[in-house]
């Protein structure tokens, strides 16, 4: 492992225990940069390529998953500041031919509030699982590299009944954001991709951050992530870096470094991103989840933590801040991927490992 900080060294030996532990949890590669008010701190563990000797990349691209969600709010926000809709402004408005339910608004969208079905499929109370796209097993692994334009996912989602009358309840849905892209892209006349490097990446200068649409490729340099699955009674392993992620959307398809996360949150939370009454709209979370528009607000002994998390096959992003963005913890995760989701409490336990470390003991900076 490695840690470095401009103009000075520090341990950090919190950080380099719980990167080990993640790995001894079976994470293929870890990358972490902590930014609070003892500098910067960045450090890494694990390996580049399963079965090889090269070490963890620090400084990698990675796909970030539902972090995603985040720059997508972040963009629609700033389009409502331009003036271009409004956050109550009806979605069907925008977005004619869908048939949307007419109660749906921007902010529904934003907020997870619509009751759309999700296109990734839906895990319901009683433990009814209702499939939607492929992205598991096999048939995942043979359409890796299928498109799937996002006109094709609202569709099938509006096949299937929603889970409640819009704005009466709360569930986690890629298709909200595949729609609020859609949004962007309709109400601009360009691309999701040219309107988030005009709003968010060129004022920010953000040089690794990537909106891929149907691209399978993986900026240099980074780590490899991978998947297991069974067939006729084998188990195979493949790398599964380069995939096409329009099987999910805008619901978790970007790419980014942990260094562009930090500036990009650091900026966003700091208040030089929206104006200040959509930032508070932005930070202002439902009861079910703590779900504002785009990002989670979650109460700790040292005060409100916001952040948006992102997985997807054989990678994750982690994304923490504090409100006045000084604190941020970012991080870049591999590890071999399995549709039984085996890795997922050691992720969850990170994200908690991380929390106390930086957010919640006093030595990584109060999240006040």
């Amino acid at each position: 492992m490695s840690s470095r900080v401009a103009g000075q060294r520090q341990d950090r030996p919190e950080l380099r225990e719980a990167i080990a532990e993640l790995v001894g949890a079976g994470f293929l590669g870890v990358q972490l940069r902590v930014n609070d008010e003892r500098g910067e701190w960045v450090g890494g563990g694990g390996v580049r390529e399963s079965g090889r000797d090269g070490a963890v990349v620090t400084d990698g691209h990675f796909r970030i998953g539902s972090s995603t969600k985040s720059f997508v709010a972040t963009t629609v926000l700033s389009l409502v500041a331009e003036g271009r809709f409004g956050l109550d402004t009806t979605v069907d408005d925008l977005l004619p031919g869908f048939g949307l339910d007419r109660r749906i608004t921007v902010r529904m969208l934003l907020q997870h509030t619509t009751g759309i079905f999700n296109h990734t499929g839906e895990l319901y109370e009683d433990g009814t699982i209702v499939l939607g796209v492929p992205w598991q097993g096999k048939e995942w692994v043979d359409n890796r590299f299928r498109t799937y334009p996002p006109e094709e996912l609202v569709r099938l989602s509006l096949s299937r009944p929603a889970r409640f009358a819009p704005g009466t309840g709360w569930s986690y849905a890629n298709t909200n954001y595949v729609l609020a892209r859609l949004v962007v892209e309709r109400a601009t006349g360009r691309s999701f991709a040219e309107e988030l490097r005009r709003l968010v990446l060129e004022p920010l200068g953000l040089t690794g951050t990537v909106a891929p649409g149907a691209s399978p490729e993986l900026p240099e340099p980074h780590n490899h992530g991978y998947y297991r699955y069974q067939d006729a009674g084998q188990e195979h392993t493949v790398d599964v870096t380069r995939q096409n992620p329009s099987w999910v959307g805008a619901g978790g398809d970007m790419i980014s470094t942990t260094r562009d996360l930090h500036t990009y949150f650091s900026a966003l939370m700091g208040g030089r991103l929206l104006p200040a009454d959509l930032l508070a709209e932005m930070r202002t979370p439902e009861a079910t989840a703590g779900y504002g528009l785009g990002v989670f607000a979650q109460e700790t002994p040292g005060g409100t933590v916001f952040h948006h998390h992102g997985a997807t096959m054989g990678s994750a992003a982690m994304m923490y801040g504090s409100p006045d963005g000084r604190t941020t913890l970012t991080a870049g995760l591999t590890w071999v991927d399995d549709a039984a989701m085996s890795i997922a409490p050691a992720f969850q336990a990170a994200q908690q490992r991380f929390l106390d470390a930086v957010f919640c003991d006093g030595r990584g900076g109060s999240a006040r």
